[in-house]
């Protein structure tokens, strides 16, 4: 079956191609421009490279969150607009469990356990705990925090930890004792979300595609603006 894959919780988005558990194509998206410019040209370059039509994708798998509120309504808004009119499946995975699948290849451990993590501002991070070897388990998340009340609660000699952190923060693990992955193992590819579809479709399989919202694990600033009013 031919999947579409979108992330675009970061700054840093990705589009990937799959059939039958090969990646046909990957791009990465500009940080220079915002996804709502890059998205669509980039999908329209793995499908032209991969010689397939938009008509034959059999699924579209997305990242649901949490990250940039603006970026995850675009893969959001985009996936629906796909699956809707034309019955095709949609599945949904955190983004930061598409971090810990992208980790656990860097990580020679037959059941990794890793602690992804994501700026959330605020003096806050998003975080999610995942065991990947023979399945794939959720252990915690995803949940919004301080980066010091979240690693005060693991055994962090027990867990690797990765994800899109500015160097406050990665400073800020390595100086509790933490194991951290280099930036470029801490982003959510969405190669790593069609690796979920085809291991863990049921964990993903979206029901009523378009009435599904995505995982945002806290209120946006405006949202708290109006909540404080």
């Amino acid at each position: 079956m031919l999947t579409l894959a979108l992330d675009t919780s970061t700054r840093e988005g990705s589009v990937a191609l799959g059939e039958a558990g090969v990646v046909l194509g990957e791009r990465t998206l500009s940080v220079s421009a915002t996804h709502s410019e890059t998205v669509l040209p980039a999908i329209d370059q793995v499908l032209e490279e991969a010689g397939r039509p938009v008509s034959g994708l059999g699924a579209v798998v997305v990242g649901s969150g949490p990250g940039s509120f603006t970026g995850v309504r675009i893969a959001a808004a985009l996936a629906r607009g796909i699956c809707f009119p034309r019955g095709t499946p949609l599945f949904a995975y955190s983004s930061l469990a598409a971090i810990a699948v992208d980790a656990a290849d860097a990580v020679d451990e037959p059941d990794a356990r890793i602690c992804a993590l994501l700026d959330a501002r605020r003096d806050q991070v998003y975080a999610g705990g995942y065991r990947i070897g023979s399945d794939f388990e959720e252990l915690f998340g995803p949940i919004a925090g301080s980066l010091v009340a979240i690693l005060a609660d693991l055994d962090i000699a027990t867990w690797t930890f990765a994800g899109v952190l500015p160097e406050p923060l990665r400073e800020a693990v390595l100086q509790a004792g933490g194991r951290l992955l280099p930036p470029e193992r801490g982003r959510p590819r969405a190669s790593a979300l069609l690796h979920l579809a085809w291991t863990v479709p049921q964990a993903g399989r979206v029901a009523d595609p378009a009435s599904w919202e995505p995982a945002y694990v806290r209120a946006s600033s405006a949202e708290r603006r109006v909540g404080d009013a």
